[in-house]
C-alpha cells in the first residue's frame, strides 16, 4: 500500500523531472534569431543597405522581449537631427579625402548655404523620413546647387535639385508659361525623392550607382557595369569608369555627409531651430501675389522669394494654386486672412465632439482648437466652430487689370545709353555715381565690383545712363491704365 510520504516524493520526483526537461532545449529545436532594427547603416564601398543580424540567440518564447528598436537622440536642432541620422559608412580615399579638404578650406560654407535653405529645409527632411530614404539626400540640393531654386545648368538642369524638363515631367512636375515646379523646392523635392527611390530598386539597392545615375544618366552607369563585367573587373562605384564631373559628385556627397557628422573636421555646422519656418496653403484658386501679400500682411517680394517656382505675379489659372508662407501655423490658424479666407462654419450638433468634428474635416484635434481660440475640450450643441475647409474665396484674389499690380512695387523701366568712363587720379566709386546721378551699387554691380572697391586710375567702367529722367510708378488705378501702357509702348 502506497503511504502518504511515498505518494508525496514521487510528486515531487515528477514536478523536478519537468523543470529539468524544460530548461534543455532539445538539439533540432528551430533557432530563432532577433533583429534589432536601428536605423539601415550604409556600407560606402558597395552602398548596399546592410541591416545589422543579430545579436542573441533565443527561443520562441524569448522573441517577442528582445526586439529593440534604436533611435537617435531627440534635439531641438535640424542640423543636429540631420547629423544623428547619417549613416553611410565612410571610408576615406583619395577621392573622399581631396573633396574633405577642399570643404575645409570653406569653414563658412554650410553656414551661408544653410540660410538659403531655411524656409524649406525641414519639409525636405521630413518628406525624406516619410519615404525612409538615407538622411544623406537631404544634403543633395547643397551639392547640386548650393541651395539656389532658380540656377539653370549648361545641360538645361533647374532647381536645387537639377531636373531636366523630361525627368521632372516624368515624375510629375508642372511647367508652364506661368508656372516652373523645377523651381518650386518642395514640388520639385517631391519628384527628386521618387526618382531617386526609382534609380534606387533599378540599381539592385546600391545607393552610390543610383546617385552616379541622377547625375550621369542611368544608361551611362548601366553601361560602365556592363563593361566592368565583361573585363572581369569590381562593378563597385569606385571601380567603375565616368566622366569626371560623376567621378566627383559622389565624394562631394559623402564629404559633406562626413562634415556634417563631424564638424570639428573643419566646417562650422549651423544652427537651425527643429521646427517649420514655412506652411503650405492651397488658395484653390488663381491669385495674385500682391492680393494675398495684402490679405496676409506678407510683402509681395517675400512671398515671391519663397515661391519662386511662379514665373509671374499671378498663379496659373490651371494651377497649381499652393502657396508656401513664411509663419508658424499656429499663426495662420490665428490669422485674420486664414479665418475671412478659408475657414468655413460648423454648427456643433448633438454627440459631436471635438475628435469627431476634426476628422470630418481632416484636420488635428490641436488645429481645430487654435482655430477656436479654445483651452479645453468642451463645446455645446448649436456652438458655431470654425474649420479649415476651404470655401470659395472672393473673385478679388486675382485682379482684372491688362498691367499687373506687381508694378506698384517696381520702377518702370526706362530706355538707358551705355557710355564708358576712364578712372582719373581721385576718382572714386561714390564721386562717378554722383557725376551721373546713377546709384552708388548699380554702378559697383555694371563693374562687378563690391560698393567699397578702390579704383585704379586708367580703369574703364560701363555705365547705363538713362535717356529720360527715372519716375516710380504711382499706384496703379483703373482708369490711369491705358495712359499708363501708351507710356510704355510710346516710342523714344
Amino acid at each position: 500500500m502506497i503511504t502518504m510520504r511515498s505518494l508525496v516524493l514521487c510528486c515531487l520526483g515528477i514536478l523536478l523531472f519537468g523543470c529539468q526537461s524544460t530548461e534543455q532545449e532539445p538539439q533540432d529545436a528551430p533557432q530563432i534569431f532577433t533583429h534589432f532594427e536601428p536605423d539601415y547603416t550604409y556600407d560606402i564601398d558597395e552602398g548596399v543597405a546592410q541591416t545589422p543580424q543579430v545579436n542573441e540567440l533565443v527561443t520562441p518564447l524569448q522573441f517577442k522581449k528582445t526586439i529593440v528598436k534604436k533611435r537617435p537622440p531627440k534635439t531641438t536642432d535640424l542640423w543636429v537631427h540631420i547629423a544623428n541620422n547619417l549613416h553611410f559608412t565612410i571610408y576615406q580615399n583619395r577621392a573622399l579625402k581631396k573633396r574633405i579638404s577642399w570643404y575645409a578650406k570653406q569653414p563658412n560654407y554650410l553656414q551661408t548655404v544653410s540660410k538659403r535653405a531655411a524656409p524649406y529645409l525641414y519639409h525636405i527632411v521630413k518628406k525624406i523620413e516619410q519615404k525612409q530614404l538615407p538622411m544623406e539626400l537631404a544634403l543633395l540640393p547643397f551639392v547640386e546647387s548650393d541651395f539656389r531654386p532658380t540656377i539653370a545648368s549648361s545641360q538645361q538642369a533647374v532647381g536645387v535639385w537639377q531636373l531636366v524638363g523630361a525627368t521632372a515631367h516624368h515624375f510629375g512636375v508642372k511647367s508652364d508659361q506661368w508656372y516652373d515646379g523645377r523651381q518650386d523646392v518642395l514640388a520639385s523635392t517631391d519628384a527628386a525623392l521618387d526618382y531617386l527611390s526609382y534609380l534606387h530598386k533599378r540599381f539592385d539597392g546600391n545607393w552610390l550607382h543610383a546617385l552616379a545615375a541622377y547625375n550621369s544618366g542611368e544608361g551611362r552607369v548601366k553601361r560602365a557595369i556592363e563593361k566592368n563585367k565583361k573585363r572581369g573587373k569590381s562593378t563597385d562605384y569606385w571601380s567603375l569608369s565616368l566622366p569626371k564631373e560623376t567621378a566627383d559628385y559622389v565624394p562631394k556627397l559623402l564629404a559633406l555627409s562626413y562634415l556634417v557628422k563631424h564638424p570639428q573636421k573643419g566646417i562650422k555646422r549651423p544652427k537651425l531651430a527643429y521646427k517649420p519656418f514655412t506652411t503650405q496653403m492651397n488658395i484653390g484658386q488663381q491669385f495674385d501675389f500682391s492680393v494675398i501679400a495684402k490679405l496676409s500682411g506678407i510683402g509681395s517680394k517675400q512671398l515671391h522669394a519663397i515661391n519662386q517656382g511662379y514665373l509671374k505675379n499671378q498663379s496659373s489659372p490651371n494651377g497649381p494654386h499652393t502657396l508656401l508662407l513664411p509663419i508658424g501655423q499656429e499663426a495662420l490658424l490665428k490669422s485674420q486672412f486664414f479665418k475671412s479666407n478659408f475657414a468655413g462654419e460648423y454648427i456643433v450638433k448633438q454627440n459631436d465632439t471635438l475628435y469627431s468634428i476634426a476628422r470630418r474635416f481632416s484636420m488635428s484635434v490641436k488645429a481645430l482648437k487654435q482655430l477656436n481660440n479654445k483651452n479645453n475640450n468642451l463645446i455645446g450643441v448649436g456652438e458655431k466652430l470654425l474649420v479649415g475647409q476651404p470655401k470659395t474665396l472672393p473673385s478679388t484674389l486675382t485682379v482684372d487689370y491688362k498691367i499687373s499690380p506687381y508694378l506698384e512695387h517696381q520702377e518702370i523701366a526706362i530706355p538707358t545709353i551705355e557710355i564708358d568712363y576712364e578712372v582719373k587720379s581721385g576718382d572714386s566709386l561714390w564721386s562717378i555715381s554722383q557725376l551721373y546721378d546713377v546709384p552708388h551699387s548699380d554702378l559697383a554691380k555694371w563693374n562687378k565690383l563690391s560698393a567699397s572697391s578702390i579704383l585704379k586710375p586708367g580703369t574703364q567702367l560701363v555705365l547705363f545712363i538713362p535717356q529720360a529722367e527715372k519716375q516710380k510708378a504711382a499706384p496703379i488705378k483703373k482708369d490711369l491704365l491705358l495712359d499708363l501702357q501708351k507710356t510704355l509702348n510710346q516710342p523714344r
